[in-house]
């Protein structure tokens, strides 16, 4: 069998697009192909990953402008056909910003720019990015990002709930999941959430950080690893 050829897009300012790179060329069965923001062509890509950085240097808000750059144009088409889209940090901002996922994020609570590891509990392994996560699992995954306070009215947050969209949660290594955990401020210290129809999922922390022993977790491993696994089976 060929490999899957999943796409990375690459915006001005992106600086984890070769990380994410790396992560999925490190995924047996996978090969990445790097696209740029001003591209129409996805390049047969049967997934696509929005790697996380500071598209367009984060003027006006963070993923706002991304958002209107022409290769997004196909990267929605692309998600509405119900293919695979995978927003990491920045990533999770432009898929916020171009209505692919719901809510918003601003600026984390103390106001500071955050990097470091942290703690997110599993909330839906049933997603095809979580295939192979434990219901509860804790994950050691590195965050860095100023603006990941998410937020979304009362009715969006129920129903994200109600039909079991909220994906990770900060947590502490036991997965208590309390205000102390919470490390930016977001409501229902959501990590990670994926649209109605399970095709699209934003997070902030960086799984393609924590994807191998030496750069102190291999737990993002198993989600690059999942999309694989339901590539493959189609």
């Amino acid at each position: 069998m060929a490999d899957i050829t999943v796409g990375v897009v690459v915006f001005p300012g992106s600086n984890c697009d070769h990380d994410t790179e790396y992560a999925v060329a490190n995924t047996k069965g996978f090969k990445p192909v790097m696209l740029w923001h001003n591209d129409h062509d996805l390049q047969g890509a049967k997934a696509i990953l929005l790697p996380g950085g500071f598209s367009y240097g984060d003027y006006l808000r963070a993923g706002a402008i991304a958002r209107f750059s022409p290769i997004m144009k196909e990267v929605i088409e692309f998600a509405n056909k119900g293919f695979p889209v995978l927003g990491i940090c920045n990533g999770f901002q432009v898929l916020l910003e171009s209505g692919l996922l719901e809510g918003a994020l601003s600026r984390n609570r103390d106001k500071k720019f955050l990097c470091c590891q942290t703690c997110i509990k599993t909330v839906n392994p049933s997603t095809i990015f979580t295939s192979l996560y434990r219901q509860d699992e804790v994950l050691r995954v590195p965050i860095a990002h100023g603006e990941g306070n998410y937020f979304a009215p009362t009715e969006v947050l129920n129903s994200l709930e109600e039909h079991n969209q909220i994906v990770f949660r900060y947590s502490d290594a036991e997965g208590l999941v309390t205000d102390e955990t919470n490390p930016n401020g977001s409501l229902f210290n959501i990590a990670g959430i994926v649209n109605r129809q399970g095709n699209v999922l934003g997070l902030m922390p960086h799984p393609e950080r924590a994807s191998e022993k030496s750069l102190g977790s291999e737990d993002g491993r198993r989600m690059f690893e999942s999309l694989y696994m339901h590539l493959a089976a189609l």
